[in-house]
């Protein structure tokens, strides 16, 4: 083939490839983008309002009535279950940061005759008599309970063996000093207090076992002392 047969075949191809028609790029994809969230109508808002008023309703009746099944109707300080609840919490804590605290069981020693001779009223003022009494004695920080009947429980914060065992004394003695007239009877009550001393090895239910066992020892010195 001749110089200028190839350079007319290479013209012609060249002129093939002008006349292809140009490929066409892929179309982009929109990007997908998040709907926006409606905007709430004034009823929505009407709605989230009363819903929310409702919710702190009912939180409220909750605590209300959980307050209400751990406090004493009558003298309006801890029953049992909250202040065995309080004991528990408490023990943690000295557990946990190293801290002392101890438990005083009380028991008022003349309340059977007193309702016996005068009636349940009269034995309902002297326990809120006791209990005004002990609120007094203690601290804020300390904690009052009733644990049934006559008993009441004291637990104390921050002290030593010898100071729990000086205020339990001091609380039977200003609730020896209480005096009632019933009928035109002067009456008194008194009080027989045992202590257990709370540490990092302390457990609520051998606690209020060992308050109470001492808490019967003293009522037996009390009857010798009288």
């Amino acid at each position: 083939m001749t110089k200028k047969t190839r350079a007319s075949t290479s013209g012609a191809a060249k002129r093939r490839k002008s006349t292809l028609p140009a490929r066409k790029a892929a179309p982009r994809r929109p990007q997908a983008t998040a709907p926006r969230p409606a905007a709430a109508s004034s009823d929505d808002k009407s709605t989230i309002r009363r819903l929310k008023a409702q919710l702190a309703q009912a939180e409220a009746r909750i605590e209300a009535l959980q307050a209400s099944a751990e406090t004493d109707f009558l003298l309006d300080i801890l029953n049992r279950r909250g202040f065995e609840r309080e004991l528990n919490r408490s023990i943690a804590y000295i557990k946990r940061y190293r801290a002392s605290g101890a438990l005083i069981v009380l028991d008022v020693d003349r309340l059977k005759p007193i309702n016996d001779a005068f009636g349940h009223a009269a034995g309902d003022r002297v326990l809120k008599a006791i209990v005004a009494t002990l609120l007094i004695e203690v601290r804020a920080s300390d904690v009052v309970g009733r644990l049934g009947g006559d008993e009441f429980a004291v637990l104390l914060w921050n002290l030593s063996e010898t100071d729990a065992r000086a205020k339990a004394a001091a609380v039977e003695r200003a609730i020896d000093r209480l005096s009632f007239v019933f009928d035109g009877r002067n009456v008194s009550a008194g009080a027989s207090a045992g202590v257990a001393i709370l540490g990092p090895h302390a457990d609520a239910g051998r606690a209020l076992e060992e308050a109470d066992s001492a808490m019967y020892v003293r009522k037996a010195q009390r009857r010798h002392e009288t």
